[in-house]
């Protein structure tokens, strides 16, 4: 056979493929691509911005390793549905729960079926890291996120503290914000460190990968970088409390702060090689990782351990062989597979595009007539700037103050939405409160004896927070066709669940809040709040749909 014929018949092998990837690339765009601006908008932010690299990295290991992937055989090709069926399952989890995170991690699954389904398992097995890597590039949950942010601030101030007084500065810390005395520093979430955390996490996972060594030290080497990462930026905000003395505002603002970061990134990325010269040196280490040493890659011309030389399992018959230029490119079998996966791909994206699984279920009655005088309580309605009540996405709302005789106050907000998609659910109210300044002493789920939405009882999320010597108390829960709900993972649950088998994703957040006068009890605060709830509370039904419409 003449080059001419050889070149040919890659052409003609290669033609096919070029079509399938096309129709692929068509079904995943039209499942996916309302996700991808969410993604590419957390990339050009501060804590994901590491993650343009991450494909590049993908591409080189993948590189390194093109020998053994090249003389891989192609074995138990069909196994690649089961993350083609995971994946699936998530994209309609994300899709119906409104959870972006859950959409992209779908993605995830599916790219890894297809390679797997078109690449068999020892192929998928050697690009295991790189794929596990590219996991590490999409934006965690935005109530996952701001928890961890939160716990950063907190554990960054007090760290902060300890430093300051250490180098000879009064400091006295209170939640996020430490009082020096000439000003106070609050430790915002910019400053909170997570975004040095997770690059830095993801920067000892690359070297760890190419780290010479056992597990054990492996595993130390990424793990060490999260405390790392807090101590340094706790002397980051130490550091700059101390020079504020001297220098003023300006050592927490412009050149010096992003700077000032920089230094944490470049020194702890110096203490991790460090820290790898160290374990280096102690004990044995393991095998290099070499071009397809990892995830135990076979030797040119080898079939994989737990497979026989002779006949390799869940192979296709008329496969070419491992080291032939057509591999995974000229086999029968493929083209089955490629049926499999774009008749599933393909019927998942039909369902999506005709059916409406939540559809708008318009309130009962308008939150704007909900009454303004409750038995001891008068009410002055408020209202929320048109610019945020867009941003929140509500379909209705009604803010109002109330007051008793005695002076007592309550603030009463109610938002209620239609449907809940991706981007336009429920925002809870930690977001907005701690935003605002409020620093939580106490949280938690809390039972109430009110009666309230046909229940006996009512759970709520209570919260003891305080902002500036201010003190106040809070409950907020989430009235949820029929249900009573207090947390985000509920909220996603069982919008997928009702989505699905009642095609309905409307709801509500209710939110009461009271000062702690100065000289009175949290238990005063209390029996005030529940006192208005078991009069308030009854009249929601009239407004908010219930498990019946």
């Amino acid at each position: 056979m003449d080059e001419t014929q050889t070149s040919r018949l890659q052409a003609m092998a290669l033609a096919p493929w070029f079509i399938f990837t096309a129709l692929y690339g068509a079904v995943l765009w039209g499942l996916y691509a309302a996700s991808l601006p969410r993604v590419f908008a957390a990339w050009n932010g501060g804590d994901y911005s590491y993650a343009w690299l991450i494909p590049l990295v993908m591409l080189y290991i993948a590189r390194e390793n093109r020998d053994a992937l090249s003389s891989a055989p192609l074995d138990a090709p069909w196994l690649g549905t089961a993350p083609l069926l995971a994946g699936i399952f998530l994209f309609w989890l994300g899709e119906l729960g409104g959870e972006y995170t859950l959409l992209h991690i779908s993605a995830w699954f599916v790219v890894v079926g297809l390679l797997w389904l078109h690449m068999g398992r020892t192929r998928t097995r050697i690009l295991a890291f790189p794929l596990f890597l590219f996991l590490t590039a999409i934006p965690l949950p935005d109530f996952l996120h701001r928890q961890i942010t939160l716990k950063l601030q907190l554990v960054s101030s007090q760290i902060g503290a300890l430093f300051l007084r250490a180098l000879g500065v009064t400091a006295y810390r209170e939640g996020n914000v430490i009082d020096i005395g000439y000003t106070q520093l609050q430790v915002v979430e910019a400053c909170s460190g997570l975004r040095y955390v997770i690059p830095l996490l993801v920067l000892g996972l690359i070297l760890a990968y190419f780290f010479r060594a056992s597990l054990w030290k492996r595993a130390l080497l990424v793990l060490s970088t999260i405390p790392l990462t807090i101590l340094w930026n706790s002397m980051r905000i130490a550091l700059t409390g101390y020079f504020w003395i001297d220098w003023g505002p300006q050592v927490a603002e412009g050149f010096f702060h992003d700077f000032s970061g920089w230094v944490i990134f470049v020194v702890s990325f110096g203490v991790l090689l460090g820290e790898m010269w160290l374990l280096g040196k102690m004990g044995r280490n393991g095998s290099p990782p070499g071009k397809g040493s990892r995830a135990a890659s076979p030797q040119a011309g080898q079939a994989p351990e737990d497979e026989s030389p002779i006949e390799e399992k869940g192979k296709d018959p008329g496969d070419t062989p491992a080291g032939s230029p057509l591999t995974f490119l000229g086999q029968r079998g493929q083209f089955a597979r490629v049926a499999a996966a774009l008749a599933l791909l393909g019927c998942t994206f039909a369902v999506y595009r005709t059916v409406d699984f939540s559809p708008r279920i318009p309130i009962h009655r308008t939150l704007a007539a909900f009454p303004l005088e409750v038995s001891q309580w008068r009410g002055s309605r408020d209202f929320i700037e048109a610019k945020f009540v867009r941003e929140l996405d509500v379909s209705d709302y009604t803010l109002i103050d109330y007051m008793n005789g005695k002076g007592e106050s309550v603030n009463f907000y109610v938002a209620y939405y239609e449907n809940q998609r991706k981007g336009e659910s429920i925002h809870s109210p930690e977001t907005c409160l701690i935003g605002g300044g409020w620093v939580f002493r106490e949280a938690g789920a809390s039972t109430l004896p009110v009666g309230a939405h046909g229940n006996g009882s009512l759970t709520v999320n209570r919260v003891v927070m305080e902002k500036i010597g201010q003190k106040s108390l809070a409950y907020f829960w989430f009235p949820m066709r029929g249900r009573i709900l207090h947390n985000a993972y509920q909220l996603k649950l069982f919008n997928f669940w009702d989505a699905l088998t009642r095609r309905r994703t409307d709801g509500a957040l209710v939110r009461v809040l009271t000062p702690v006068g100065s000289g009175e009890s949290i238990q005063e605060a209390e029996s005030r709040l529940q006192g208005f709830l078991s009069q308030v509370v009854p009249l929601l039904d009239e407004f908010i749909p219930g498990a019946n419409l």
